[in-house]
């Protein structure tokens, strides 16, 4: 069972569950391929705090994963350890290529020590679990993940632990995808994917239970800003519990609810065929 809920010895325990990772065979990193992760606390190179309840933490060690692996075309690599990644949802796997160089990967699902991978750019290789190649050479209705938008960038699409994009079909130079969140978008038949779903489904059903768990997170306690004084947020001030009659908003005054995030001038609009679903509205956007 991979989440395990325990005897209420405790209020903390009580609402916790935990994530067994009965999936992961190696319990240390591999050293040459870890990175000191330095902390900002949620500031920019200002010092000033651009995203608010980031801070403390437990000390991590980012790992490198390959999400290109361009120099690893036509080369056959191994799986040698299944690894938990502190910065990501999802398991990762250590590959051993055939010319000796290891690497990460995003771990997905059926994936297991020694089983065998292969990544290709110009001809199609096996469809099976971790094999990566170019959308033209996958087989309509197969689950992808690790999906590029612009080919040669690296993925960039269904990376997090539990997703996958289903292949709708081919139609011209273009692939229409099926996304998680149930969008439906265009992208170029030379992006590169890989076969799967990504492992570790089971990380969405774990409860923290206390706050000190969140803490060890790197998430420290946000205040509502209705709490606060008419200076410290626009919300705040008043006589008793008072909106104001304003729309929910950050500190700076960014709308937090309804309101639009998206860069036009970078958007990738015209690729999309079908907005994801709102759960908000009832309706597609």
């Amino acid at each position: 069972m991979p989440i395990r809920v325990y005897k209420p010895t405790s209020a903390g325990r009580r609402n916790a569950s935990v994530n067994l990772h009965v999936e992961v065979t190696k319990t240390r990193p591999e050293k040459s391929l870890t990175r000191t992760l330095n902390k900002k606390g949620g500031r920019n190179h200002h010092g000033k705090i651009t995203v608010r309840g980031r801070g403390g933490g437990a000390k991590r060690l980012y790992r490198a994963i390959d999400f290109s692996r361009k120099d690893r075309d036509g080369i056959k690599g191994e799986v040698s350890a299944i690894e938990y990644d502190p910065n990501r949802s999802c398991h990762i796997a250590l590959i051993e290529y055939a010319d000796g160089v290891k690497r990460y990967i995003p771990a997905p699902n059926g994936l297991k020590v020694g089983t065998s991978i292969e990544c290709s750019r110009d001809v199609a290789v096996e469809p099976e679990v971790g094999n990566m190649m170019p959308i033209r050479f996958i087989p309509a209705g197969m689950a992808l993940h690790c999906i590029e938008l612009n080919p040669g960038r690296g993925a960039q699409m269904c990376r997090s632990a539990g997703t996958s994009a289903r292949l709708s079909n081919k139609e011209g130079n273009y692939a229409t995808l099926v996304l998680p969140s149930g969008e439906t978008r265009r992208v170029l038949l030379d992006c590169m994917a890989t076969i799967g779903v990504v492992g570790n489904s089971d990380h969405q059903n774990r409860r923290l239970g206390k706050a000190g768990i969140s803490r060890h997170l790197g998430r420290r306690p946000l205040s509502r800003g209705v709490a606060m004084s008419h200076h410290a947020h626009p919300l705040g001030g008043g006589e008793g519990r008072s909106k104001g009659g304003r729309a929910p908003c950050s500190k700076s005054g960014t709308l937090a609810k309804g309101g639009s995030t998206r860069d036009r001038k970078k958007a990738s609009t015209k690729m999309i065929i079908r907005r994801r679903y709102s759960k908000r509205y009832g309706q597609l956007k």
